[in-house]
């Protein structure tokens, strides 16, 4: 069987006394989709935070598995080597693409910047890489030039996961990525996400609030509630037959839309 690549032990994370996370356990394979779901304020992006090393835990540890197979506390890495996995190994999709691009460098560049960071330095070669994967992602080349801000919001969506996934990481976190799009424009931003996490055998954990985004993207499902979680198995296990009251709440209030 294969090694973890992310391990969550017993994390928690508390303000003051209240606690945003609480006792959060599991362990996340390669090719494997986690979704967490739950109201606002149930802890699930903080928890994403906490994994992704942008949040310190009160307790419990992140453990992300390397490339070279060995396993590293997300909180006891140096600054320089966070944000060198960040820009290689791992990858962060954020609802709100301006929080992932910089608006002002052109689309080329928002991509080539991640494949400068794993130490590409040929022009051409960038360039070439980075008009390859604003294909991939549906965006014609001809746009390689063009600010984020030129792009329409599904476009700059699209434009952020080709930034993230160039550099092919093993572990991908994603939050609310179809957050604020129309609906024609989720569904081909999800078949294109699905499409790739396969292709690539990405490990991702994805927050959402949206039961069918969770439902067509995830393999597991960890519903979360003021900081715990209260229900975690299968996708369809846990929406077709929810045994948490919770979780049947959710599911019915799905129902009802």
């Amino acid at each position: 069987m294969t090694l973890p690549v992310l391990s969550a032990v017993e994390v928690d994370k508390w303000y003051g006394r209240r606690a945003a996370c609480r006792k959060i356990s599991f362990d996340l394979h390669p090719g494997e989709i986690l979704g967490l779901v739950g109201e606002s304020g149930s802890g699930k992006t903080t928890l994403l935070n906490v994994l992704a090393g942008r949040l310190t835990p009160s307790g419990g540890r992140a453990l992300y598995r390397d490339e070279n197979g060995e396993e590293r506390d997300m909180h006891q890495l140096s600054e320089a080597e966070r944000r060198r996995l960040l820009r290689t190994e791992l990858g962060l999709v954020h609802q709100h693409p301006r929080d992932g691009l910089r608006l002002r460098a052109s689309a080329g560049a928002n991509i080539g910047e991640r494949l400068m960071a794993g130490g590409w330095r040929h022009y051409g070669q960038i360039r070439a890489e980075a008009a390859q994967w604003l294909e991939r992602v549906e965006i014609p080349a001809d746009r390689l030039d063009d600010r984020p801000t030129e792009y329409s919001g599904g476009m700059r969506q699209r434009l952020q996961i080709a930034r993230n996934l160039v550099t092919r990481p093993r572990l991908l976190f994603m939050d609310e990525p179809t957050g604020g799009l129309d609906v024609s424009v989720q569904a081909k931003l999800l078949d294109l996400i699905r499409h790739l996490a396969n292709h690539l055998r990405l490990a991702v954990v994805l927050v959402t609030h949206d039961l069918a985004v969770a439902r067509l993207l995830s393999q597991r499902l960890m519903v979360m509630k003021d900081g715990e979680s209260v229900e975690c198995g299968l996708t369809d296990q846990v929406l077709d037959d929810p045994q948490h009251p919770y979780t049947q709440l959710l599911v019915s209030s799905m129902l009802q839309v």
